[in-house]
């Protein structure tokens, strides 16, 4: 059975946004989706395909959250197959055994622009390292990302387009409840 991935921006962060993993069941199922699974509380629904574009999906949750608790949440939503893509595409495996210091940045489109973030010296910020591949910018920060300068220059270095990052440890997870 083929699955997609709801990844919600910015909910349950510092008490802003606040919307309670089993309201996120709640919703997803009332929207007609099947077999739904919420991972964690910060938005990472999986649900059988419900057989829309991931673009459309993501409209249609956006708008229910919307209308539903008032909430602007972007929502970014891959298939199963795309997630499995990105997760293949890794450019540092070496990072998988201390999954917390790998992120994934998932985009709602390629950037056209890139200019900023091409800017960034990657010497200045050694042993962090990034790497845009497609609508995913993988971001590994070997010391941990809250004292990554490299994270926030990436963050500040805008592409025009909505993202929203998840760590290796919740974007594996993901995959395998997209398998189930």
């Amino acid at each position: 059975m083929s699955r997609q991935i709801a990844l919600l921006r910015g909910i349950n962060v510092g008490g802003h946004n606040s919307f309670p993993k089993a309201k996120q069941l709640e919703l997803a199922e009332s929207l007609g989706y099947e077999d739904v699974s919420v991972l964690l509380q910060t938005g990472n629904i999986v649900f059988a395909d419900p057989g829309t574009p991931p673009e459309e999906t993501a409209r249609v949750i956006h708008d229910r959250i919307a209308a539903e608790l008032g909430l602007t949440v972007p929502v970014i939503v891959r298939t199963g197959a795309e997630l499995a893509a990105a997760v293949a595409a890794n450019p540092f495996p070496q990072a998988v055994p201390e999954p917390k210091s790998l992120h994934v940045t998932f985009l709602s489109a390629v950037p056209a622009d890139t200019s900023r973030l091409d800017a960034l010296d990657p010497a200045a910020f050694t042993p962090d390292q990034y790497r845009l591949i497609g609508r995913e910018l993988y971001l590994w920060c070997p010391g941990g990302i809250g004292r990554s300068k490299l994270a926030d220059a990436v963050s500040r270095a805008p592409l025009g387009v909505t993202a929203t990052a998840r760590n290796w440890n919740t974007v594996t997870k993901l995959l395998a409840l997209a398998a189930d």
